[in-house]
C-alpha cells in the first residue's frame, strides 16, 4: 500500500491509498475556495445531563449536498474542467478526505469520508479481496493517526448504504468519527463488561459473548479461521450479524496479519448474502456496518494503567445489519424504539441466522472450527 497526502483549495486533507507502490498523485484542486469549502461550519456538541449524552448541533449541514446527478457526484474522480469533485485526480483506488459538512469539527472532533472505488456504480459487496483489503488498510491506518490526535475520545469507521438509510450520495463510501468523548453504545458496553466481570471472578463478557454463540450454533453465519460471524441472542434489527476476530483485540491496528488476510473474503461474503436475503429481483438491501472499537483514553477520559486494563477488555467487532424487514417492508423506530429505546424484532434471530446460511455463495471460506472460543 501506498499512501499520498495532499490538501484541497480550502484546507482540507485529502490522503490516497493505493495498491501499486509506483503510483504518483501530483494532480491539484482547480477549485476556486469558494466552491471547494462549506463556508462557515457551526459545529458544536452539547451536553444532555438527563441521559448523559452528548447531542451535536451542525446547522451548516443542511446545505449539504442531496442526492445529485451521478454526472455531478462529488465523490467521483475528476475527469475534465466541467467536473471538477472533491477528488482531484482523474482516478483512483480508495481516497479518504475531511469532510465539507462535517458533523464534529476542530476542538470537537473530526469527520472523513472514505471512497471505497473510484467506480460509481459499485458498491463495497462488489470490490475484489486485494480492494477490500487495501480499504481495510485505510481504515487502520486512519484509526491509529486520528487516535493520536489529544481530542479524540474513540475512532468509528463505519458505512450507510442505500436511500433507506438516509444516504445522500449513491457513490460507494463510508466515513471515519473522532469522537470527542466516548459514545453512549461503548461506554454501556463497557459497564456491562466491569459488571460481567465482577459477577463471575474476572471473565470477559466478549470472550463469553462469542464462546456461547458458537456453542449454541443456531446463530453462527459462518466461522473462519480468525473470524467468526453471528446472529445476537437479542438482535435488536430484522436481519443483524456481529462479526468478531477470533482472537480479541481492542481496535483495527492491533489485528494480526492472518487476521486481515482473512477478512476481505469473510466481509465480502457477509455483505454478498445480504444482497440475497430478499430473493432475486429484490434492490440492493440497505445497510449500516460499523466497527466498534475500544476508546482511545478509556471511557472516563483518564490515564494510566486503568485506561490499559480497559482497552484490554474491550473485543473489536463489527455490527452489520438492514432496516428492511422482509420484500418492500422497512423497520421504523416508532415510539418503544425512539421513545424508550426497547427494540421489538419481528424477524427471530435464530430465523434470520438461517436465512443468511441459505444464501451463502459458492466461495470456499476458511473452514474454522465453530465450538472453539476466541483466545
Amino acid at each position: 500500500m501506498k499512501r499520498t497526502s495532499s490538501r484541497l483549495t480550502d484546507g482540507r486533507e485529502i490522503i490516497y491509498y493505493d495498491l501499486r507502490d509506483d503510483t504518483v498523485r501530483e494532480a491539484v484542486d482547480r477549485r476556486p475556495p469558494e466552491a471547494a469549502g462549506a463556508g462557515a461550519i457551526s459545529a458544536e456538541i452539547r451536553y444532555d445531563p438527563l441521559l448523559s449524552e452528548w447531542t451535536a448541533v451542525t446547522a451548516h449541514r443542511q446545505a449539504r449536498t442531496y442526492h445529485p446527478p451521478a454526472d455531478a457526484c462529488p465523490l467521483c474522480p475528476t475527469r475534465d474542467d466541467e467536473r471538477l469533485s472533491e477528488i482531484p485526480e482523474p482516478d483512483y483506488d480508495v481516497v479518504v478526505f475531511e469532510n465539507r459538512f462535517p458533523s464534529f469539527a476542530g476542538d470537537a472532533g473530526r469527520c472523513e469520508v472514505v471512497c471505497f472505488t473510484s467506480d460509481h456504480r459499485a458498491s463495497f459487496a462488489s470490490l475484489t479481496e486485494e480492494r477490500a483489503r487495501l480499504v481495510l488498510d485505510a481504515w487502520t491506518d486512519r484509526t491509529a493517526e486520528l487516535s493520536r490526535r489529544p481530542g479524540t475520545g474513540q475512532v468509528f469507521c463505519f458505512e450507510n448504504r442505500g436511500a433507506e438509510i438516509g444516504v445522500t450520495l449513491q457513490h460507494p463510501h463510508g466515513q471515519i468519527y473522532a469522537y470527542p468523548f466516548t459514545t453512549p453504545r461503548t461506554a454501556r458496553m463497557l459497564r456491562s463488561a466491569a459488571e460481567h466481570a465482577t459477577r463471575t471472578g474476572g471473565r470477559n463478557l466478549f470472550d463469553d459473548v462469542v464462546a456461547d454463540e458458537l456453542a449454541d450454533v443456531r446463530r453462527v453465519v459462518l466461522a473462519a479461521d480468525h473470524w467468526v460471524a453471528f446472529v445476537p441472542h437479542a438482535a435488536r434489527w430484522p436481519y443483524e450479524v456481529h462479526l468478531y476476530p477470533r482472537s480479541r483485540v481492542p481496535d483495527l491496528p492491533a489485528l494480526s496479519e492472518e487476521a486481515r488476510a482473512e477478512f476481505p473474503r469473510v466481509y465480502l461474503e457477509l455483505l454478498r448474502r445480504f444482497d440475497r436475503i430478499f430473493g432475486p429481483g429484490e434492490p440492493p438491501t440497505p445497510y449500516i456496518a460499523g466497527w466498534h472499537q475500544a476508546p482511545v483514553r478509556g471511557h472516563d477520559g483518564g490515564d494510566g494503567d486503568g485506561v490499559a486494563t480497559v482497552r484490554a477488555d474491550f473485543a473489536l467487532h463489527l455490527e452489520l445489519f438492514t432496516i428492511r424487514r422482509t420484500s418492500g417492508k422497512l423497520k421504523f423506530l416508532a415510539g418503544s424504539e425512539s421513545g424508550m429505546n426497547v427494540f421489538i424484532n419481528d424477524v427471530p434471530p435464530e430465523t434470520a441466522a438461517e436465512r443468511l446460511r441459505e444464501v451463502a455463495s459458492d466461495c470456499k471460506l476458511p473452514r474454522g472450527d465453530a465450538s472453539r472460543a476466541p483466545a
